[in-house]
């Protein structure tokens, strides 16, 4: 499929690294690659398309290895931020492109902040949604998270084979309207964001409650495209992405000789003031890390009442923060 111009979005498969993955793409410009989280797709960018593009850009976005729409390598070890990092600069060339504005929100972030690291000649700058810049490159080890939260923190509990697998993948629809739900700013509120953590003897989504109502920013439909683009993997429909947090202590172990190591480009931070990432990463931490790990940081954007899905809940702001970034990029 030939790239089409802006009106509509184009989507077509790509191989990068041995590697099947699913694009979207939308206008004619400047690379902007986005870079989606867990459990997410490339649909989750949805309202930054047609903006980013009527600007000027060429927006693409990617569902990652793993992920929806792209292929899901079989190997647990196939999913370690080398390997996804090599799959960002392998798309840039796949493009036609030398070098991309980075976009990742979630665990897009470490893998947009990991790239402009790593490969600072293919990154024009870098925006971190949710997630900021990391002094081991990647997520804390897991020994420290269950030191702070115990066994029932979500990516311990994600570490069993074949577990959150089977109870996310059992009813998708509840699955998206759960997570989204009790990720986001609409969530009831309680003493302010909450790590998730799963109670002794629970299944991953007891605690989590299922809305009476979708909030405004999330609709039925928007629910069946994340369900849709899930199906073709059935019982492994959240295998792909559980395998990334699989990885997180390899990545350590990968990326030690780096880690501390600054973000050397143009950077952006986004993220709601209900993130549930302000639970693990106290202010007085945020501010440190960002004054080390991004010299350059350009801006840093909070947006209020905002929760852990930051350019679904709040699309205009975060259109509006990202071309701001670009525009300080063209000069």
């Amino acid at each position: 499929m030939t790239k089409q111009a802006y009106g509509r979005i184009a989507h077509r498969h790509v191989e990068v690294n041995g590697v099947r993955l699913h694009v979207a793409e939308q206008g004619e410009g400047p690379l902007v690659l986005l870079l989606h989280g867990f459990p997410e797709s490339w649909y989750s960018w949805r309202h930054q398309f047609a903006p980013l593009a009527e600007a000027g850009y060429r927006v693409v976005a990617v569902d990652q290895r793993g992920f929806a729409r792209s292929e899901q390598p079989e190997s647990v070890d196939a999913y370690t931020l080398l390997h996804l990092v090599g799959d960002v600069t392998g798309l840039i060339g796949a493009l036609g492109e030398e070098r991309a504005v980075l976009v990742g929100h979630d665990w897009g972030a470490p893998v947009a902040w990991t790239t402009a690291t790593l490969r600072p000649d293919l990154v024009r700058g870098v925006a971190g949604l949710s997630v900021p810049p990391l002094p081991t490159l990647g997520l804390p080890p897991l020994a420290q998270a269950r030191e702070r939260f115990g066994e029932g923190f979500y990516q311990i509990y994600f570490q069993r084979p074949g577990v959150a697998d089977a109870e996310l993948a059992q009813d998708p629809h509840a699955t998206f309207r759960r997570m989204f739900y009790s990720g986001s700013g609409d969530r009831p509120r309680g003493s302010g964001p909450q790590a998730w953590v799963v109670g002794e003897g629970e299944r991953l989504l007891d605690g989590v409650a299922e809305p009476e109502r979708l909030p405004d920013w999330l609709s039925e439909a928007d629910i069946e495209a994340f369900v849709a683009d899930y199906a073709e993997h059935g019982e492994r429909a959240f295998t792909g992405g559980l395998n990334w947090y699989r990885n997180i202590d390899r990545n350590n172990e990968l990326l030690a000789g780096l880690a501390g190591r600054p973000v050397e480009v143009p950077a952006l931070y986004v993220a709601g003031d209900q993130d549930m990432v302000a639970a693990v990463i106290p202010e007085d931490a945020m501010r440190v890390l960002l004054a080390n790990l991004a010299p350059k940081l350009y801006r840093r954007v909070t947006l209020p009442g905002i929760g852990h899905w930051t350019q679904q809940e709040s699309p205009a702001e975060v259109t509006d923060a990202l071309l701001d970034f670009l525009r300080h990029l063209d000069g």
